[in-house]
């Protein structure tokens, strides 16, 4: 099953087996594919590499490290990673649909998106917390450069 990010993606978890376990509106299912392997693949799909979009957002925020990735342009679909991106245990969130996040104890954090479904990644508070911050970032100075 290919599988490409969109409006509906909420997350991609990393599963066992080099699978990934994706998160939608009301689905939840399994996709034989790790999560860099979804987000490379829905780069292309959207008419990039991920390659050049990280080395983009790497520029935009002046950032080396674990920057969000615009997946989508025309919607501006944005999505963060929960630690380094080749890691094995990365997950990937989609900015626009966290509601809130909370801290559960030093390395899991609770996130909570705007349909009301959760997930616990195994990140700190602080560090979703970051990658929040920095995602928005990409969000307003694109938007800002896509309207002039």
């Amino acid at each position: 099953m290919n599988y490409e990010i969109s409006q509906g993606t909420l997350a991609i978890i990393p599963n066992e087996d080099q699978n990934s376990l994706v998160y939608e509106d009301e689905e939840r299912f399994i996709v034989e594919e790790t999560p860099f392997k979804i987000m490379e693949e829905s780069c292309k799909y959207f008419g990039s590499t991920y390659k050049g979009r990280k080395d983009s957002a790497k520029k935009i925020l002046g950032a080396e490290y674990k920057v969000p990735i615009i997946i989508e342009d025309y919607n501006n679909v944005i999505v963060f990673p929960t630690t380094s991106p080749t890691a094995d245990d990365c997950a990937w969130i989609s900015l626009k649909r966290v509601k809130s996040i909370e801290k559960i104890d030093t390395y899991n954090t609770r996130i909570i998106f705007d349909n009301g479904r959760e997930i616990i990644v195994p990140t700190s508070y602080r560090s979703i917390e970051n990658q929040l911050s920095r995602a928005s970032r990409l969000d307003v100075i694109i938007r800002k450069r896509l309207n002039g």
